[in-house]
């Protein structure tokens, strides 16, 4: 098959659907597929995107989260200058531009689509005007959109899955979790001395207690939590200290949280590191910790298990397959809970290399072949089911009429707003406010587009 994956986030940037989409599709070319992955051009890392099979499309800066980019909406002549790849199917990562991009190529050249929905958006209105622009319960909305204008909807988790339905969604919903490649994080990957030489360059001695965080540092993974227990923590064990790895918007919030608390010289933020060196920043860690209950599967839980580190987290439906307490990991509830399973942990080896034995065999079945076979099932299932005339109708005449319906499809927009973005020559994003639909905003001109495709 000729499979067009379509993500806003990818490498290398470091997050859960940047590693998703990456291992997805090196899995499905192992199988023999050709897989695209069209993300946003960075100018800032040409490198990543020379590859004939990363496609990189026009975008913009995001405002509202640094260092990330937000591609752009593009008309039916720009979906014309990648006709020669004979897509298969669409599989869309986001439901933001780039994925509403993979909406308008599959309803345009009547390809079947399938959706993965990795984010709870309902935990990230904040990000837009403090939670006053967008609302959860618009957010929902949003969700339920999007997905049922897909053919078939993946959740990673039953958690996901759930939620789309409380949301509406009435499309297929298909539950794959996505695979770890544990051969990245295996501790036999990495020499004692490697790992030791890390520790010391981070200041740490060898058997200095560490309580690891990776990801993106933002409100909604809930590092405060952690940080609110330490105090007591480190009174009963001082030498223990706290290692955070990764970047993002709420870094300075919780350096000043650190300091507020009197942990700020236990506490390391040592920034977002490359993800060819992800694996061997998990062995520097006593212990994983996370209070997030935003995620839709958790993957760094995943990769701390297939490290051999055991975790403690939040106890949420998102992680209960794979972390069962006191089998896999240790799960808390409230502060004074999490405080006592992390001084337990800490000060018990025999706990410590119980749960790492058994979390590591956990993430064996949880493997990258499962995953891409899965995968590459439910899309042989949704080609079979595809009936593009269920969809849009007669949605498949390349125009931008065409396009202009297509999007009209999606977002529920106004017939005259629709009839007058075809007539301009511009296709629009619907930009939301409190009250519903709100303004419609000129995206990119035609010629602008092809122009930058050319480039």
């Amino acid at each position: 098959m000729n499979i067009g994956l379509f993500t806003d986030t990818y490498f290398p940037q470091i997050n859960g659907v940047a590693t998703s989409v990456h291992t997805l599709a090196g899995a499905l070319r192992k199988r023999g597929h050709r897989v695209y992955i069209f993300t946003p051009k960075d100018p800032h890392t040409p490198q990543v995107q020379k590859d004939e099979d990363v496609i990189a499309m026009p975008s913009l800066p995001f405002i509202l989260l640094r260092n990330y980019r937000m591609g752009l909406v593009y008309s039916p002549r720009a979906l014309n200058q990648i006709s020669h790849l004979h897509l298969d199917i669409v599989h869309t990562q986001t439901e933001f531009p780039l994925g509403i991009f993979g909406k308008l190529l599959s309803s345009v050249k009547r390809l079947p689509m399938v959706h993965t929905y990795h984010t709870m958006y309902e935990d990230y209105v904040h990000y837009i005007g403090k939670g006053y622009i967008v609302t959860p319960t618009m957010a929902k909305e949003f969700s339920k959109l999007f997905c049922n204008s897909a053919t078939t909807v993946v959740a990673p988790t039953e958690k996901a899955k759930h939620f789309l339905e409380k949301y509406g969604v009435t499309k297929p919903i298909e539950v794959i979790p996505t695979g770890i490649d544990t051969s990245l994080f295996s501790k036999n990957n990495f020499l004692p001395e490697d790992t030791l030489a890390l520790k010391t360059s981070l200041g740490l001695c060898e058997d200095t207690p560490v309580i690891l965080s990776v990801g993106r540092v933002a409100k909604e993974k809930s590092i405060d939590v952690i940080l609110r227990a330490l105090p007591k923590l480190f009174e009963k064990i001082p030498q223990a200290r706290m290692v955070i790895v990764g970047d993002g918007p709420e870094k300075t919030n919780l350096e000043n949280l650190a300091k507020q608390l009197d942990i700020a010289h236990k506490v390391l933020f040592i920034g977002a590191k490359p993800w060819s060196e992800i694996g061997k920043y998990y062995q520097i860690g006593t212990v994983f910790c996370s209070a997030s209950v935003s995620e839709t599967q958790g993957l760094t839980f995943a990769e701390a298990m297939a490290g051999g580190i055991p975790v403690v987290a939040k106890k949420d439906e998102s992680i209960q397959n794979i972390i069962e307490n006191n089998k896999t990991g240790l799960l808390f509830e409230t502060q004074e809970d999490l405080i006592e399973k992390l001084y337990l942990l800490l000060c018990t080896p025999t706990l410590q290399k119980r749960l790492s034995e058994a979390s590591f065999l956990k993430m064996q079945a949880l493997s990258v072949e499962a995953f891409a076979e899965n995968m590459e099932v439910l899309y042989q299932k949704t080609i079979e089911l595809y009936r593009p005339e269920t969809i849009y109708g007669h949605i498949a005449k390349r125009s931008l009429s065409a396009s202009a319906k297509a999007v009209k499809g999606i977002y529920k927009l106004p017939k005259t707003i629709v009839k007058k973005s075809a007539s301009k020559g511009f296709i629009y994003l619907p930009i939301f406010h409190k009250n519903g639909i709100g303004k419609i905003e000129k995206s990119l001109e035609v010629d602008t587009v092809n122009k930058d495709l050319e480039q």
